[in-house]
């Protein structure tokens, strides 16, 4: 199963410190972050932890081998 693409290119974000739930099947309504969409399907959102302020791109495509944030893989989408 392949997950819903929410966008083709990252989410430029600045993140403050704390733990984020990065939406992995790209059906949240809050993309990049999960909504509890996912419930019920077979994708689980990805947590990660912010230590530094900062800006950090995330990915949006939701094909990414770095998840949650962007490597460049929307590009080959």
């Amino acid at each position: 199963m392949e997950p819903k693409i929410a966008q083709k290119g990252p989410y430029l974000l600045d993140l403050k410190p704390g733990t984020y739930w990065w939406c992995a099947c790209g059906q949240s309504k809050n993309q990049p972050f999960c909504d509890g969409s996912h419930k019920g399907g077979a994708f689980e959102p990805i947590t990660f932890e912010v230590a530094q302020a900062g800006q950090h791109a995330m990915c949006g495509c939701k094909h990414s081998a770095k998840k949650p944030f962007c490597d460049g893989s929307h590009k080959k989408l």
